[in-house]
């Protein structure tokens, strides 16, 4: 099969295409599925720049274990297709079932999760033609969603769904979105839209009218001072505040939420290490939660918003399997509003 073997840490030079690789063949309790669409997210980059380390490593840029990680690794966690072959114990009828792929390889309850392999990652994934994975982890799909968009789904829209759970989002409630033209944060003011919340977005103002037509409610500028934009807009805090972002802005997000407030965070690309003044957390009794990937409850609740129309992912571009390099290239630009995929 045609597959992309990342060989080593480095550049984009460290991808090499190749149309030689074995096809992989599904073991008992697992399906293989023909690559239709996979995603790109931040973790292919980081994982190929070397980036990651133990979570208490000083020197790593994100702390996400790696021991498991091995040389070549076919990358891509974020995948749609169709199955072309079952392995034992697992139905035939199975075959030709169009399937989404929850890429969170984990057993048991949600502690396992903070600890789970990642496809792409500990395991092969869905940058090649041809992907095995657990039966359980391909979950049929009657959406109308194209192969691209669905694959834009796994891991973004999971994380924000997890994130918003966690927080506690009800209808009603006003929650600020930062990085809103990201995968996560274009699903996350989706998601919220959907559970009934008014939705207070925050992304480049080039971006503005895109995140508008996802349904938030205002899209504040991510230059502005945040305060003054959102009490210039008439919005006087937030009772969720969904962070993916961190760094300097960090305590303004914290004076941005009302009391009882609750701050959800599952990035930190513009920095892990903040600031803030500890009087604003306990006068004011707000809550600090931490979220990463999501369950495979939260994966099953994004398929069906999928299947009932109540999620359009944004794809802002789509690239064959050979031209990923130019791919990431463009992702590491960020010069889009939601996700790029390559369609082996």
């Amino acid at each position: 099969m045609r597959a992309v073997l990342l060989t080593r840490h480095g550049g984009p030079e460290a991808l090499e295409f190749r149309e030689d690789v074995p096809d992989p063949e599904p073991g008992a309790g697992e399906v293989r599925v023909r690559v239709r669409a996979a995603a790109l997210n931040n973790t292919d980059i980081w994982t190929r720049e070397g980036a990651y380390g133990a979570p208490d490593d000083p020197e790593a840029r994100h702390g996400w274990r790696r021991e498991a990680f091995a040389f070549p690794r076919i990358q891509g966690a974020d995948v749609a297709g169709e199955i072309d072959a079952v392995g034992a114990g697992v139905p035939g009828t199975r075959v030709g079932e169009r399937v989404l792929v929850d890429p969170m390889l984990y057993e048991g309850d949600e502690r396992a999760l903070v600890d789970t392999d990642y496809l792409g990652s500990e395991c092969d994934g869905g940058f090649a033609e041809l992907v095995a994975v657990p039966a359980a982890n391909a979950h049929a799909v009657t959406s109308d969603l194209d192969d691209a968009e669905l694959a834009s789904l796994p891991t973004a829209a999971t994380t924000a769904m997890r994130m918003l759970g966690r927080a506690g989002l009800t209808a009603g409630e006003t929650v600020l979105v930062t990085g809103a033209s990201g995968g996560v944060g274009s699903a996350a003011v989706q998601i919220a839209k959907d559970r009934g919340a008014v939705v207070v977005a925050v992304a480049a103002k080039a971006k503005h009218d895109a995140i508008h037509a996802l349904g938030a409610d205002l899209v504040l500028d991510r230059d502005a001072d945040l305060l003054e934009a959102l009490h210039g807009a008439g919005v006087d805090s937030a009772d969720v505040v969904a962070d993916v972002v961190a760094g300097p802005g960090f305590g303004a997000l914290l004076r941005a939420l009302a009391p009882l407030g609750r701050y959800v965070v599952a990035g930190a690309i513009a920095g892990p290490l903040v600031e803030t003044d500890l009087r604003t957390v306990y006068l004011r009794q707000l809550t600090l939660v931490g979220s990463s990937f999501g369950t495979h409850g939260d994966f099953a609740a994004v398929v069906d918003l999928a299947d009932r129309g109540a999620l359009r992912p944004l794809v802002a571009g789509r690239y064959p399997l050979a031209e990923i390099g130019r791919a990431q290239a463009d992702f590491v630009a960020k010069d889009f509003v939601g996700k790029l995929v390559v369609e082996p």
